[in-house]
């Protein structure tokens, strides 16, 4: 069980909280009461490219906890890729993949009232809520993976802004004479340490970022140089978002994220670099607390949110 959630035989609330993150690989579910103590937990494979099935087996997982939980009375978030429309009752936009779940309607379809968000915006509302940013206001999460996801917590609500679109950090330009990303921004944050581009920022020599570290690590010259230039990239980007937005601390998660020490110490040192420190005060950037149930916990923090 992840720490900062305590698990309980049964949820003590009048109503029971389900958070169901939908992945490209798996499907993630949580029963959760108001108080973030969690009952029960399952994962369905998604199947991507048939959506009837994937959809089908988000509406199981859903009557399953309900079963579990004994509830007669639920809410429902769900957090999944792409951008929400202004409602938050659907995705309205995910070219390119999980075809099916652009407006797709939710409530619709589980006969109750569903909530959806996108997953970076989700994790970030597990790790606000219950996490490495509890009792935070102003916080910024990356996720550092395949891209480069982000979300935004402004005074403590999430801050999606129009067409709920804000918190994708990844697309900031770190180098204009970069390659273009995925949306056609150059030199990208998302290129610069995403395991999307590790073959290209490596030149073919590794294939996954772990790769890449288990040479770090080993002190291998080349692989130390492209490691810790993409870290400097990362720190710049960071550094601009604090003047920008001025965060109290910033969460990373994501696989990258679990290099731990090969990560945040160099990532320190061009903090203390880049960033502006005014008054000798210095953002905060630490790990995230959830592993990947953070997408479905942040979910069901979104739904109590809404009510």
């Amino acid at each position: 069980m992840a720490a900062g959630l305590l698990a309980k035989d049964n949820i003590n609330s009048m109503k029971t909280i389900i958070g169901i993150d939908i992945g490209g690989t798996r499907i993630k579910a949580v029963a959760m009461d108001s108080e973030g103590h969690i009952s029960h937990q399952l994962y369905r494979p998604t199947n991507d490219g048939d959506d009837k099935t994937w959809k089908q087996a988000v509406a199981q997982a859903v009557t399953e906890l309900q079963n579990k939980t004994n509830s007669t009375e639920v809410l429902i978030g769900i957090s999944a890729p792409g951008l929400p429309n202004e409602g938050n009752t659907a995705i309205a936009f995910m070219p390119g993949r999980m075809q099916g779940l652009e407006n797709f309607n939710w409530s619709g379809h589980l006969l109750q009232p569903a909530y959806v968000l996108n997953d970076a915006v989700a994790a970030m509302m597990a790790e606000a809520k219950f996490g490495a940013a509890r009792n935070k206001k102003n916080v910024v999460m990356l996720t550092l993976g395949t891209g480069v996801g982000g979300a935004i917590l402004i005074d403590g609500k999430p801050y999606q802004g129009a067409f709920n679109k804000a918190g994708h950090i990844g697309h900031m330009v770190i180098n204009d004479e970069g390659d273009c990303d995925v949306t056609g921004m150059p030199g990208s944050l998302e290129e610069c340490i995403g395991n999307c581009s590790i073959q290209k920022r490596s030149h073919e020599r590794f294939s996954s970022t772990h790769e890449l570290l288990e040479a770090y690590k080993i002190n291998d010259a080349f692989a130390k140089d492209v490691w810790l230039t993409s870290v400097k990239k990362l720190a710049i980007g960071l550094a601009s978002i604090t003047n920008i937005i001025s965060p109290e601390i910033i969460v990373l998660g994501g696989g990258i994220a679990e290099a731990d020490e090969y990560l945040f110490e160099p990532l320190e040192k061009f903090m203390s670099q880049y960033e502006w420190r005014a008054g000798n005060k210095g953002v905060e950037i630490v790990k995230a607390t959830y592993g990947d149930m953070a997408g479905a916990i942040g979910a069901a923090c979104f739904a109590m949110s809404k009510q």
